[in-house]
C-alpha cells in the first residue's frame, strides 16, 4: 500500500444535532477564512489580539464539516471551538474513523499552493508519510501548526501570501488587528524556512536538524533575498 497518511494530523467533526443548525455560519464567525463557499480552506482560529491559536483546513462531507487539524492540537481545539458553541445544537467531536492523506504532485489541491500537492480525507488506515509531507512542506517555505505559528500575528505567518485570510467576509476573533494590518500594508516580521548554518538563535522557532533546515521569525529587513521563497513578493 502507498503511504499516503499524516499521522501527526487528526480530523474534527462538526455536525448538527438538530435540523436548522447553521454550521458554516458559526465558523464563519470565529475562523480567519471564508467558509462560505468553495472548501477547503486554509484558516487559523486566534485570540482578540490576532495571535494564532491554531491552524488547519477545514473540509465538507455532506451537510458536515471537517477540520484537518495537528492531531497534538485537537482536544484543546475542540475545547475552544465549543466554547464558543453556545446553545448551537452542534457536535464537536475528533472522529477518529477519518485520517487525512497525502500525496506529492506539482500541481495538487492544496488552497495554500497547488505545488503543496494532493490532500484529502479517507479511512485511517494504510502507512504514514509524514517524513516525506514535512521535507516537501518545508522546500517551498511553507509554515504550519503550533510548533511554527504559535503566538504569532497571523498576517506574519504569511497568511495573506497562502490564501489563509479574507479581508472582506465580515468580522472574527482577532479580525480588528489583522484587517488594521493589511490595510496599512505593514508586516515588520515574517516566518521563513532558512538553512540551518544560517538561522539566527535568536529568532529560530525550531530547528530540523535531519533536513538541515530551521524556520526563523524574521525581520523584514534582515530577509536575505535569496530566503524568499518565489511566493513570497518583497515588500
Amino acid at each position: 500500500m502507498t503511504a499516503t497518511r499524516l499521522i501527526n494530523r487528526a480530523v474534527i467533526r462538526l455536525s448538527a444535532s438538530e435540523p436548522g443548525e447553521d454550521l458554516r455560519g458559526f465558523l464563519q464567525g470565529l475562523v480567519t477564512n471564508d467558509v462560505g463557499g468553495t472548501l477547503p480552506v486554509w484558516a487559523a482560529l486566534l485570540t482578540p489580539q490576532g495571535k494564532v491559536i491554531a491552524d488547519f483546513l477545514i473540509w465538507e462531507q455532506g451537510a458536515d464539516l471537517l477540520v484537518d487539524c495537528e492531531a497534538v492540537a485537537a482536544d484543546a481545539l475542540i475545547r475552544r471551538l465549543s466554547m464558543y458553541r453556545l446553545r448551537r445544537k452542534i457536535v464537536i467531536a475528533r472522529d477518529d474513523a477519518l485520517a487525512v492523506h497525502w500525496r506529492e504532485e506539482p500541481q495538487g489541491n492544496d488552497p495554500r499552493l497547488p505545488a503543496l500537492g494532493t490532500r484529502w480525507i479517507g479511512a485511517a488506515e494504510g502507512e504514514a508519510t509524514e517524513e516525506a509531507w514535512l521535507a516537501h512542506r518545508l522546500s517551498l517555505g511553507v509554515c504550519e501548526g503550533a510548533a511554527e505559528l504559535a503566538d504569532l500575528l497571523w498576517l506574519e505567518c504569511n497568511a495573506a501570501e497562502l490564501n489563509g485570510v479574507s479581508f472582506s467576509k465580515g468580522c472574527y476573533v482577532g479580525q480588528e488587528n489583522t484587517a488594521r494590518m493589511n490595510w496599512r500594508q505593514k508586516v515588520n516580521r515574517r516566518l521563513v524556512v532558512v538553512p540551518l548554518d544560517r538561522s539566527d538563535p535568536a529568532r529560530q522557532r525550531v530547528a530540523y536538524p535531519a533536513l538541515g533546515l530551521a524556520v526563523d521569525h524574521l525581520r523584514v529587513e534582515d530577509m536575505a533575498p535569496d530566503l524568499r521563497p518565489d511566493w513570497l513578493a518583497a515588500d
